[in-house]
């Protein structure tokens, strides 16, 4: 069966990708392995899709090669996403730090992207498994389950190993090697971290514990200020799953639960003004009370008046200055997205093709670009499904 363009991955990315391409006039084939389309957005946001960013710029992704997503991402913008969600009538609000979410579900979103796919005469079909690809003249031969194709441009967009319970493989990465692309060691992003030994044993007694407005770094260049959990094996949070796409096995981080505080001068002041209050009552001014008394459970004095230079440093220490050292994160189980992928040196920026295998293209998570918690993924999935869209 002949096409113009097959995209393997009925996901954000390859749903915008085979719409762009369709609209141009593309005969083209949109396969995925589950029973569903776009299981992702379905479950993003809480049901409720966080499709965007206002604030997306190019800093708000990693990749090995920084400057790779400039392009795509000043082609295609969240007013340009936007503006196709308001043409399509689904009512939408911002939450924090520019965040979008629909009012309705993520259901909104996907009928959407398959709506404009079916106008534009794209054929979507799911349950196929792929059994072989190969590069016959100037197109690409796919061998499935349910029948072989042709075309003559082959977009993967089949995402990363994050959520495998969703369906997530590596059958992306598989494509790239196959056909000599290097690629960049994926690991788990935007993913909880864990804890051992004491730490552990703290974050079991804190588990549910959370702390709105807290600030975690990473070294002198990663700082996140959101809020941060603890759970029932560590610690997760916006700001946890913010700073784990940087982290590094060994290393260790820091929390502030009070940032932007001089906590000694602080609680001098208030062992002045008000000597007989407790320590605990006066952490409780800034953490939730559980954590205020693990804090304080090491502390001498009984009442600020009380409190030693030794104990009003370790109190400050813990309220600005936590350092703490992950043993690991909970993996892809747990992985919104997943960091690392098809190295993009060897992608063009403008089309998301493959410069070495003409009519090759990789768009969406399996590409080595990872964006911010917050709507930032899903804005370089459509950016790149978009450019890939317009070349193919």
């Amino acid at each position: 069966m002949q096409y113009d363009v097959i995209i393997i991955g009925a996901g954000a990315a390859g749903l915008m990708g085979a719409a762009v391409a369709g609209q141009r006039g593309r005969r083209v084939l949109l396969i995925d392995h589950s029973p569903k389309i776009a299981q992702k957005i379905r479950i993003s946001g809480g049901g409720r899709c966080n499709f965007t960013n206002i604030h997306c710029t190019p800093s708000n992704f990693i990749s090995d090669n920084s400057r790779f997503a400039v392009s795509a991402l000043s082609r295609y913008t969240p007013k340009d996403f936007i503006a196709l969600v308001d043409r399509h009538g689904i009512a939408w609000h911002e939450k924090t730090l520019g965040q979008l979410f629909c009012d309705g579900s993520s259901q909104q979103i996907i009928d959407m992207l398959a709506g404009m796919c079916v106008a534009s005469g794209v054929t979507i079909r799911t349950e196929c498994s792929i059994t072989n690809i190969t590069r016959m003249g100037d197109g690409f031969d796919v061998t499935s389950n349910i029948g072989a194709f042709h075309a003559n441009s082959l977009v993967i967009a089949c995402g990363g190993l994050s959520i495998p319970k969703m369906g997530a493989t590596g059958f992306g990465y598989q494509v790239a090697e196959q056909f000599g692309l290097a690629m960049i060691r994926p690991a788990p992003a935007l993913v909880p971290l864990t804890l051992n030994g004491e730490l552990l044993e703290d974050a079991l007694s804190l588990a549910g514990v959370a702390v709105a407005d807290a600030r975690v770094s990473y070294g002198k260049k990663y700082r996140f200020d959101e809020a941060v959990l603890f759970t029932h094996r560590g610690m997760s949070g916006p700001a946890i799953l913010q700073i784990s796409s940087y982290w590094r096995a060994g290393e260790t981080i820091r929390i502030a639960f009070a940032p932007n505080i001089d906590m000694v001068a602080a609680i001098k002041t208030a062992k002045s003004s008000t000597p007989k209050q407790e320590p605990i009552s006066f952490v409780a001014g800034y953490v939730p009370k559980r954590l205020a008394a693990k804090i304080c459970e090491n502390v001498r004095g009984q009442r600020l008046a009380d409190l030693s230079n030794a104990d009003i440093n370790q109190i400050s220490n813990h309220l600005t200055n936590w350092q703490i050292l992950p043993s690991g994160t909970e993996g892809y189980a747990k992985a919104e997205v997943t960091r690392g992928g098809v190295d993009t040196r060897a992608l063009s920026s403008q089309t998301m093709g493959a410069k070495d295998v003409p009519g090759l293209y990789f768009i969406g998570e399996v590409v080595d670009v990872t964006g911010h918690l917050g709507g930032f993924n899903f804005q370089w999935a459509w950016a790149s499904g978009h450019a890939a869209g317009m070349a193919v």
